[in-house]
C-alpha cells in the first residue's frame, strides 16, 4: 500500500499535469460560450454572426442595445419585455414576428460566454476568420469550422503517455513500499506485461467501442445536413431572374408542393410554357436555354418538336442546334459570315450543352435533365410539402430562404431535428377558417371566450414522434 504523504505526492503531481494542460484562466470561456451557442441559439441564428436566418444576424449585437442588463434580460424572456413595452423589445418583433425561446435558465457567466463567443467569431478573434459574402461556386468557405480531428487524437496520446507515465510511477512507489515491509514478489511486472493486462486491454476495447459509437451516431445526426451547400448545376437557372424579378409564384414550377410529399423538381416542359416564347436568356443568351431545346428535342428554328429526335445521332443534334446558335451569334453581332471567334463561341456552347446533358450513365444528350440534389433528408425522417404549405400555409422562404434573391440556390436552414421541434413549439398554425383544424373544439371555444390567442404545431401533436418518424 502507499502511505498518507505518497499519496499526497502523487495527487499533488496530478495537479500540476492538469493545471498545465488547462491552461490559465480566462475571465470568458468562449469554449463553453460555443456549446451554448449550439445547443440554445443555433436553431435559429446564423453561426458566421454576419447573416440572418430565422433569427437576425447576432453579429455586434451587444452595440445595438443601449443597456447590457435589458439585452441580457431579452436573452431570459423576450415575450415580457415586448409585453412590458420595451422599445427596442418590440421593434426587433416588428421587425422579425418569430417568438424567441425563453432562456431563464442561463446565469449572466454563461450569456456573457455566449456574447463573448458572437463577438469573437464575428470580428474573426475566436475559430475560422469572418464569412466571405459572396463566394464564387467552388471556392472554400472559410467560416467554416476546421476538422479537429487531429487534435482530439494528439490529446488522447498524451493522456494516454500521461497514464502510462502514471501507472508506471504507481507501481514503483507500491514495489518499493512492499520492499519495505519485506512483501516484494520475486520479480516485478515489465511494462509491456503491464500494458498487455487485462484491465488495459479492456480499457482499450471499451475506448473504441465509446469512439466508434460517437463517430456512427454523429455521421447518422449529420446524414443529408449540409447546411450552406450551393452545387452548380447542369443549367445556370436564377432564381433572382424568375422568382425575384419575373415574380413567378414557387408553386407554378414546384407544383407537387400544395398537393404532395414532394415539391418535385420541375419537368422540362414546364419552362418550355415560357422558354418557346422566350428563346434567349436575359444574361446567357442561347448558351444555356438551348440546353433545355437539347434535351427535349425542340427545333427553335421551326418552332416544333422533332418526331424521331430520341433517335438521333449527336451529330444530327448537334448541326441543328449548331445552326441555332450561330443564327444568333451572326444576328448579335452584326455578321453576315460567321468569324473565328463566333466558331469558337459556337463550339463552346456546344461543348457545355454535351458537358451539361451526358455523364457516365447518361450517354445521349435527349432526355431529362439531371439536376443536383441540394435538400435530402434521411429516409427515417418523414416530411411532407403539402401538410405544411397548404394546410400550415407555410410560406417557401421560412424553411428555403429569401429564394429569390439567390441566384445559385444553396441549402439555407440546418434542416436538423431541433430547429424542426423548436419551430412545432414556437409557430402558430393557421387555425382560424381552415376546414383541416374543425375537429378541434376545445381550441376554438378558447379562442372565442379570449382564453387562448393562438394554436401552436406542438399542441395538435406536431411533437409526437410518429408524426416524423413512421
Amino acid at each position: 500500500m502507499i502511505n498518507k504523504s505518497k499519496k499526497n505526492s502523487i495527487l499533488f503531481l496530478l495537479a500540476c499535469l492538469l493545471f498545465a494542460f488547462s491552461g490559465n484562466a480566462q475571465e470568458l470561456n468562449l469554449d463553453e460560450g460555443k456549446t451554448l451557442f449550439k445547443n440554445n441559439c443555433a436553431t435559429c441564428h446564423n453561426k458566421n454572426m454576419r447573416d440572418d436566418l430565422t433569427g437576425p444576424a447576432l453579429g455586434g449585437v451587444e452595440e445595438r442595445w443601449e443597456d447590457q442588463a435589458d439585452l441580457y434580460s431579452w436573452i431570459r424572456n423576450s415575450q415580457a419585455m415586448i409585453a412590458a413595452g420595451h422599445p427596442r423589445a418590440n421593434e426587433l418583433w416588428d421587425e422579425w414576428g418569430s417568438i424567441m425561446s425563453s432562456f431563464n435558465n442561463l446565469t449572466d457567466s454563461e450569456i456573457a460566454n455566449i456574447l463573448g463567443y458572437i463577438q469573437g467569431v464575428y470580428d474573426g478573434s475566436y475559430g475560422a476568420a469572418p464569412a466571405v459574402v459572396g463566394l464564387v461556386p467552388g471556392e472554400k468557405d472559410d467560416t467554416q469550422e476546421s476538422d479537429n480531428t487531429l487534435l482530439f487524437v494528439t490529446l488522447f496520446l498524451i493522456l494516454g503517455i500521461l497514464a502510462v507515465v502514471l501507472a508506471r510511477i504507481i507501481s514503483n512507489l507500491n514495489h518499493m513500499n512492499m520492499v519495505k515491509e519485506g512483501n516484494a514478489p520475486a520479480s516485478r511486472r515489465t511494462l509491456m506485461e503491464i500494458l498487455t493486462s487485462k484491465g488495459v486491454v479492456a480499457f482499450l476495447v471499451f475506448a473504441l467501442v465509446v469512439l466508434a459509437g460517437s463517430t456512427t451516431v454523429n455521421n447518422a445526426i449529420n446524414l443529408g445536413r449540409q447546411q450552406g451547400y450551393q452545387p452548380d448545376q447542369p443549367i445556370k437557372f436564377s432564381h433572382v431572374t424568375h422568382a425575384g424579378l419575373q415574380k413567378i409564384e414557387c408553386q407554378y414550377c414546384h407544383d407537387g408542393a400544395r398537393r404532395s410529399k414532394h415539391s418535385v423538381i420541375p419537368a422540362a416542359n414546364t419552362c418550355m410554357n415560357c422558354h418557346k416564347a422566350i428563346k434567349k436568356g436575359s444574361q446567357y443568351g442561347t448558351a444555356e436555354l438551348t440546353k433545355i431545346f437539347a434535351s427535349t428535342g425542340y427545333d427553335p428554328t421551326t418552332d416544333k418538336y422533332m418526331d424521331n429526335y430520341m433517335d438521333l445521332t449527336e451529330e444530327e443534334s448537334e448541326k441543328i442546334y449548331k445552326e441555332w446558335i450561330e443564327e444568333n451569334y451572326k444576328k448579335d453581332n452584326g455578321l453576315d459570315v460567321l468569324d473565328k471567334e463566333g466558331e469558337r463561341e459556337v463550339q463552346k456552347q456546344w461543348d457545355g450543352i454535351v458537358t451539361s446533358l451526358t455523364n457516365e450513365v447518361k450517354k445521349k444528350i435527349q432526355g431529362p435533365i439531371e439536376w443536383v440534389r441540394i435538400h435530402n433528408l434521411p429516409d427515417h425522417a418523414y416530411f411532407n410539402h403539402a401538410q405544411h404549405v397548404s394546410v400550415g400555409k407555410v410560406e417557401c422562404q421560412q424553411c428555403h430562404g429569401k429564394i429569390e434573391e439567390m441566384e445559385v440556390v444553396q441549402q439555407y436552414a440546418p434542416l436538423s431535428m431541433g430547429w424542426c421541434v423548436n419551430c412545432h413549439r414556437e409557430t402558430n398554425v393557421q387555425f382560424n377558417d381552415n376546414e383541416y383544424y374543425q375537429s378541434y373544439e376545445k381550441y376554438h371555444n378558447e379562442i372565442k371566450e379570449g382564453t387562448r390567442s393562438g394554436v401552436t404545431v406542438e399542441e395538435v401533436g406536431g411533437l409526437e414522434c410518429q408524426k416524423c418518424h413512421y
